[in-house]
């Protein structure tokens, strides 16, 4: 309501017709307008960070106490303190850490939220997408994409656990939620391992139409291997002076189009030299960060949090951010700018 005074007659009138209104489901817009419209970005996601060790601690005693059939997916889910049951990270994005143990199969389902899956420990288990299996190493990036079946499978010695990133509150949004279960643990062997990347990794695709197009056109690839995209960074590196808000930064793209990774999620990684400080950036995309190598410091609205290797960060929307890296700092992230952009929504700010 604007700020013009009212009258204490005009007040008890006002009251009146709202309590009167009221059962017809109706109420007045200029009481919350301020609210909802606001000058610039406002939410309840706070800044917060968790210690990988921390959370491994709670994860590995949930592993003795539960299997990965019986919950379907073993996941911690890392909950925004500022949106308490609220199960999502961000108001638009939902972060877990899963695991999956020696010997077990998480089993196959689909549904319409896209996931990715950032690995931080272990080697040897897959995902499998479609019948296609993706043997998993440390920091690699795999994807399910919406509607495509998927399960996961651990035939190593050893604990995987991986990140976790959907856009579960973004479909919820929409009341666009669909799910099914294959019924059977595992989806057939569809073609051998890396399948994909051969056909569809390296700039080029099979021709339209042919049989060898094998996979979705608008989202052939799948995996994306810390090997691959950690070289590219230290080429980048080499090749010139950092960005001085972003550090040298690469965006994991879909072959099919350019675009991000998936409709409502755009990720990528981030390198800062040795002694590099960056410049204060905000943008509207609530942003999750993984360190990949190093430590330093996120300053967050002048507010300083120290990283460590395999913290994870959550950042709000028109936070102010720069990075101090007191070794050569390697960070993953992902966040909603996808969406956002086409939605013409995104705007970015820096100092």
């Amino acid at each position: 309501m604007s700020q013009a005074a009212l009258s204490n007659e005009q007040t008890s009138q006002l009251q009146a017709l709202y309590d009167e209104m009221r059962p017809a489901c109706l109420s007045p817009l200029w009481e919350v307008l301020a609210s909802l419209v606001t000058p610039e970005p406002s939410s309840a996601v706070v800044a917060h960070k968790w210690s990988y060790d921390d959370a491994r601690h709670y994860l590995m005693r949930a592993g003795d106490l539960i299997s990965a059939a019986q919950a379907e997916r073993r996941v911690l889910i890392l909950e925004n303190p500022g949106l308490p049951g609220a199960s999502r990270i961000t108001n638009s994005l939902y972060g877990g850490l899963q695991l999956i143990l020696p010997g077990e199969v998480a089993p196959c389902h689909r549904h319409t939220q896209c996931a990715l899956r950032f690995v931080m420990e272990g080697e040897g288990a897959f995902t499998a997408v479609d019948g296609e299996k993706a043997f998993m190493r440390p920091f690699d990036l795999v994807l399910t994409p919406g509607g495509q079946w998927h399960d996961h499978g651990n035939p190593s010695d050893r604990p995987m656990i991986w990140l976790d990133g959907l856009d579960i509150p973004t479909v919820s949004h929409f009341d666009a939620s669909f799910s099914e279960r294959l019924g059977c643990d595992a989806h057939p062997e569809t073609v051998p391992p890396g399948d994909t990347s051969s056909r569809y990794g390296h700039n080029l695709r099979p021709m339209r139409g042919s049989i060898a197009d094998r996979r979705p056109s608008h989202q052939p690839l799948f995996h994306y291997p810390y090997a691959e995209w950690r070289s590219a960074l230290d080429r980048l590196a080499q090749a010139g002076e950092p960005d001085p808000h972003l550090g040298h930064a690469l965006e994991f793209t879909n072959p099919a189009d350019g675009g991000s990774i998936m409709p409502t999620i755009l990720a990528h990684v981030r390198l800062l030299p040795k002694g590099f400080s960056s410049r204060s950036r905000r943008s509207t995309d609530a942003s999750i960060y993984v360190v990949v190598e190093g430590a330093g410091r996120a300053w967050l609205n002048d507010a300083p949090m120290p990283l460590a290797t395999r913290d994870i960060m959550v950042v709000p929307s028109w936070t102010r951010l720069r990075f101090e890296a007191d070794d050569t700092l390697v960070l993953f992230g992902y966040s909603d700018r996808a969406c956002q952009e086409k939605l013409n929504l995104y705007r970015e700010e820096n100092a």
